[in-house]
């Protein structure tokens, strides 16, 4: 699947490898970005982990319609003409590997991710995704783990809520304005948007600042007599 991967995707995600949210953010200040980039606190991780990836973004919005009455039965055949017609995900055809999928959904109150569906963009290549609304099957989702950043945990599904809107355009997601094909660093302490024209020079300070500080607590852990770790190395 790497293979499918463009140059200069693959030069970007390996410059940013290894790098913390922490360390991007310091690359930003370093260029004068102070006040850009950092997703709201209120995005957060299912689980502790760390990933690289290139936008790919989608946008949802509110249904407007309401449901009509029917029966469960009914209903069955609603869903399934709603999820082909209605609430569909188009840019999961789309995705190459090293993407990280980034959702805009208006903050309506549904689980768009899933452990099923997102388990179908990992197979594709996705590393990662973000929405500024909810997520489901959240047992699931840890277990598979699948990286997920979400603003809120949903019981919801999609039908009669939320319908898609449109993929590959800008979104705002946690205040920040993501455009396809930035760079998107997220792990413990949330996401980071690393502007695509801005990511060269920003992936070079995070680098420096990462280094020093992995040098300082180097000597810190040897006068605690602590064994090196991958962190100081």
């Amino acid at each position: 699947m790497e293979s499918k991967m463009s140059k200069e995707n693959r030069e970007l995600l390996e410059l940013f490898k290894g790098l913390r949210v922490s360390d991007v953010r310091d690359g930003m200040d370093w260029n004068m970005m102070h006040h850009y980039g950092s997703m709201s606190y209120e995005i957060r991780p299912l689980f502790r982990t760390r990933v690289v990836g290139i936008a790919r973004t989608a946008r949802y919005v509110p249904y407007e319609k309401p449901v009509p009455m029917m029966s469960p039965e009914e209903y069955t055949e609603w869903v399934k003409w709603y999820y082909k017609e209605v609430c569909y995900d188009p840019w999961m055809n789309d995705i190459e590997p090293g993407d990280f999928i980034v959702i805009d959904q208006s903050g309506v109150d549904v689980g768009i991710l899933g452990s099923n569906n997102s388990l179908a963009g990992m197979i594709k290549g996705a590393r990662g995704y973000v929405t500024n609304g909810g997520v489901r099957d959240t047992d699931e989702l840890i277990l598979e783990k699948v990286p997920v950043w979400s603003k809120f945990i949903s019981q919801k599904m999609d039908q009669g809520r939320i319908r898609f809107d449109a993929k590959d355009i800008p979104v705002s997601v946690g205040g920040v304005t993501v455009y396809p094909g930035d760079v998107i660093v997220a792990d413990g302490d949330g996401v980071i948007v690393v502007p695509r024209k801005m990511a060269y020079d920003v992936a070079k300070y995070a680098r420096q600042e990462l280094e020093k500080d992995k040098a300082s607590r180097r000597k810190l852990y040897e006068q605690l007599g602590w064994e090196p770790d991958e962190t100081v190395l």
